[in-house]
């Protein structure tokens, strides 16, 4: 099964192909994790399309059908309940007067994982300690060589010295 969104410029992009389940009319795919972001950008009504593929050793895969969600169609799924959906081939559709579908999708559980940011620690009054560790190991070139990234020059600072200016003055904000 394969899951695409639907951008704003009505464009798909796939965002997850779940794993081959072979030799099985009733597939049962493992637990995926997708963020939301990729899912749907963060648009609970975004439209996403589904299509399911029946896998064939000589490449030439048979399409099962497709349907189309919404994130905010999934999210039915969270408190244990089931959410399917029928999953349509359209040319059977035309050509079969008594076509209804050729499946039916069952969406079993949807989770939502809250993952924090750094600035979502920090808003919550997380403090940090800066601590700086320089690997001055001689693979990394004598101080005293200018080709070297340690090399100590007389009237600017060298590049670990401008990487450590650049995040400490961020972090310093943070720290107590």
């Amino acid at each position: 099964m394969e899951i695409y969104r639907l951008n704003d410029d009505a464009t798909l992009q796939l965002v997850y192909r779940t794993e081959t389940v072979m030799n099985n009319l009733n597939p049962v795919w493992k637990t995926f994790k997708v963020s939301l972001n990729s899912l749907c950008s963060g648009d609970h009504e975004r439209k996403l399309q589904c299509t399911v593929w029946d896998w064939d050793s000589n490449g030439k895969h048979d399409y099962i059908g497709e349907f189309e969600a919404t994130f905010k169609e999934m999210r039915g799924a969270i408190d244990g309940r089931q959410v399917q959906w029928p999953c349509i081939n359209p040319k059977y559709k035309v050509k079969k007067k008594n076509y209804k579908n050729s499946g039916i999708v069952i969406l079993n559980q949807c989770k939502i994982i809250k993952m924090h940011s750094f600035l979502d620690y920090i808003m919550g009054g997380c403090q940090i300690q800066f601590t700086v560790a320089i690997d001055f190991t001689a693979s990394n070139g004598d101080p005293r060589n200018s080709c070297s990234l340690h090399y100590i020059h007389p009237y600017q600072p060298n590049e670990y010295l401008k990487a450590l200016v650049a995040v400490g003055e961020i972090c310093q904000d943070y720290d107590r």
